[in-house]
């Protein structure tokens, strides 16, 4: 009796271990399956850090256009028409647009700007002056380099023009404050023309919000008017 339980028992282990040998690697491969499902990846990550900007249920999905870098030409924007929820009152629309142009294309290498950049705060002015107020990763990871600091400033511009018709200049701020160059190179002090159309002269006087702590102003300079013309004298 006890060897045929013996038998059976090694029958039984036997048995165990072909199961297991068949088995185990379906299971593995289907672990790794769910856990590739289930954990968002770095790319999702990033977008949902880098999007603060809450969604309303009732705003409208609407065709956007977003300026990030052509993929045939390192040099110049290509316009990507996408779908995004945007809302009507301008100053979120503006910040919708640019968390998602920071969030970047689906391919990296055509991204305009820094992906650890993050949108700090936006300001439209009365005069539909637009203050976009930009951490200081903007200035620090941006390549230095007249080109890609000017296609960086271009694409925000660009999309900006084509989705928030209410801005018609840029001023740039890093992280509250007016800064000299982009990074190293393209000049930040000055204002950028959004909308062509409907962009007063650069001469005109902006007071650009900035916090406390920044010691240059957001004021561009200034042209001074000619003198008014003198009427004639009337005759005696």
């Amino acid at each position: 009796m006890s060897g045929r339980w013996r038998t059976w028992l090694l029958g039984g282990l036997c048995l165990a271990v072909v199961i297991a040998a068949i088995y185990f690697p379906k299971l593995k491969q289907r672990v790794r399956t769910a856990a590739s499902i289930t954990q968002p990846s770095e790319e999702q990550a990033r977008r949902e850090l880098t999007s603060p900007t809450p969604t309303n249920a009732s705003d409208p999905m609407i065709k956007v256009k977003m300026f990030w870098a052509s993929d045939e030409d390192e040099s110049a924007l290509n316009p990507v028409t996408i779908e995004l929820a945007l809302s009507p009152d301008p100053v979120l629309r503006a910040k919708q647009v640019l968390n998602t142009l920071l969030a970047g294309p689906v391919s990296s290498d055509l991204r305009t700007l820094p992906p650890d950049a993050v949108l700090l705060a936006f300001y439209l002015l009365p005069d539909g002056t637009g203050v976009a107020d930009f951490s200081e990763a903007l200035a620090t990871s941006t390549p230095s380099g007249i080109q890609s600091e000017q296609l960086a400033v271009d694409s925000i511009s660009r999309t900006l023009e084509a989705n928030v018709p209410q801005v018609k200049r840029l001023k740039i701020l890093i992280h509250g404050q007016e800064v000299d160059t982009l990074a190293g190179h393209l000049d930040l002090t000055q204002m950028f023309v959004v909308n062509t159309k409907a962009a007063q002269p650069s001469s005109l006087s902006v007071t650009v919000p900035v916090r406390p702590s920044a010691t240059a102003s957001g004021t561009p300079a200034s042209t001074t008017p000619a003198p008014a013309a003198k009427g004639k004298e009337p005759r005696r």
